[in-house]
């Protein structure tokens, strides 16, 4: 929904980043379940049984993929790399898995900011949500504050604040800061998530999980404030 065509009664609907939360505490109910099966155990203890060896006989090929898959996924909403998680813990051990995912998040944004300012926003609108864009894209600029675009990236979808920054033309060098700074306690949570999936400690998960949901929230109300109606 463009800001020009949004009416007040309209801007109090649930709008797609309150949906998002919602779908992420579902998302949390059914890892808490799954972290219970034990049929979801076994095949998970199959994946890494299979994949683990294949990693460990080309640890740089398998760590360039899992960088190059994450980043791929903070650039399209419709990808995830969130299901090698686990694999990567159980391969490489969760401090490397976090500094993998981090760099492969880093990579993405990046990436994201370069394919904005290089093709433009014709491009943009084939790989992200409209409604999202659409929203953000007048409201951030160059010239906001490290702190405002900084509640950005951690307010929406991995996939939206690189796109919107590169069409703004908001410097690099700060956008990196601010991407380095925002996906640090993403990486690390995401990565003690699936560790407490694979350890099958349901109440560490949904503590977690409830935590991160929350943090996300409240970036979300903050970055709306900000922004006004």
């Amino acid at each position: 929904m463009p800001r020009s065509t949004m009416t007040p009664s309209r801007m109090d609907l649930p709008s797609v980043e309150w949906k998002r939360v919602l779908v992420l505490l579902l998302v949390l109910g059914v890892l808490v379940l799954l972290a219970s099966s034990e049929a979801f155990q076994s095949a998970m203890s199959w994946l890494l049984e299979k994949a683990g060896p294949v990693i460990e006989a080309h640890p740089f090929w398998g760590a360039a993929l899992f960088v190059l898959l994450s980043a791929f996924s903070a650039m399209l909403a419709f990808f995830s790399s969130a299901v090698l998680v686990p694999v990567a813990i159980h391969t490489w051990g969760e401090a490397v898995c976090v500094f993998l995912l981090w760099c492969g998040w880093m990579l993405g944004g990046a990436g994201a900011y370069v394919v904005a300012r290089a093709w433009g926003r014709p491009v943009v609108r084939r790989l992200v949500s409209n409604e999202l864009f659409g929203r953000y894209e007048k409201r951030i600029s160059q010239h906001s504050s490290f702190g405002l675009v900084l509640l950005f990236q951690l307010a929406v979808p991995s996939e939206i604040p690189g796109y919107v920054l590169g069409l703004a033309r908001y410097g690099l060098r700060r956008y990196l800061r601010v991407l380095a700074v925002a996906e640090l306690p993403y990486a690390v949570g995401t990565v003690y998530l699936g560790s407490s999936l694979l350890a099958q400690r349901s109440l560490v998960l949904l503590a977690l999980g409830a935590l991160g949901i929350f943090f996300s929230a409240w970036a979300l109300h903050a970055l709306r404030k900000r922004l006004g109606p």
